[in-house]
This record gives C-alpha cells, sequence and structure tokens, in this order.
C-alpha cells in the first residue's frame, strides 16, 4: 500500500473541519469549491490513512464548570517523540498537544469531568512507553 501525501486541500479540508466538525459534504465542498466526491474521497483516506483520529465537539466553558483543566508538561526519551505523540492523540481528554523547546518535550492540555477521572488519565499517560517524566498543573481560573 502506497502512503498517502497530503496537499493543500487536505490541509484545508482539515482546517474546515476543524472550526466544524459536522459540516455536511456539501458545506465543505462549496467552501472548497470541489465536488462534494472529491470531498467524500479525501475524507476517507484522510481517516484511513490516520491523519484525522476522530471527531469530537467543543463546548463552551461556562457548560462545564465542574470540569477539571490541566496543562501537563512531558519529557520524552531519546527519538521516541512520534511515537509518544501517536499514543498520546488517541486519549480523548487530551485537548491538544505541542512540541516545544527547553526542559519539557511536549506540553499536553487535559480536561476531564471528575477529579478521579483525571487522576486515571495521569496514570494512563504516564503509562506510555518513551514519556520519561512529566509535570502536571491544574488550572484554577482563566482571565
Amino acid at each position: 500500500m502506497k502512503p498517502y501525501i497530503y496537499d493543500s486541500l487536505d490541509s484545508a479540508l482539515i482546517a474546515e473541519l476543524r472550526k466544524n466538525g459536522r459540516a455536511s459534504i456539501s458545506y465543505l465542498a462549496d467552501m472548497l469549491k470541489v465536488s462534494r466526491a472529491t470531498v467524500q474521497n479525501r475524507l476517507d483516506r484522510l481517516i484511513s490513512s490516520g491523519a484525522i483520529l476522530g471527531f469530537t465537539i467543543r463546548v463552551h466553558q461556562e457548560i462545564e464548570k465542574e470540569a477539571v483543566r490541566a496543562i501537563m508538561m512531558i519529557e520524552v526519551a531519546g527519538q521516541s517523540t512520534s511515537q509518544v505523540i501517536k499514543k498520546l492523540r488517541g486519549i480523548p481528554e487530551l485537548v491538544k498537544l505541542h512540541t516545544t523547546n527547553g526542559a519539557w518535550d511536549l506540553i499536553a492540555e487535559l480536561q476531564t469531568s471528575s477529579l478521579s477521572e483525571f487522576d486515571g488519565v495521569l496514570r494512563h499517560v504516564r503509562e506510555v512507553d518513551g514519556i520519561l517524566n512529566s509535570e502536571t498543573s491544574i488550572l484554577l481560573s482563566s482571565l
């Protein structure tokens, strides 16, 4: 099987889906100025190639007042960053993942509905092969 090569249309499709993951194929075709079949084919390939791992929703902060949000700084062993990123992207409570420089290799934004769920996510992240160390700070308020 030949690897899928991503192009500017794929990037534009992903950008539109980030704005609205529920956008219809017709809407996306109109926005991207291509046929519905083209959008459907590209979307199918992005999903099957692993470029799109899933679809989710973003909820207004006021609705999730009790949510536990945190920032986790992660140190990765040697050359295993790509493998660690791939595993971390499969954790739904990890809402964003950033690469960085300095003492930490990655910064993850986490959100759970309870402290017990948060504890489980921390345990899950710490069990990922290739993670050497982590430091987590719970976000108390956003200004």
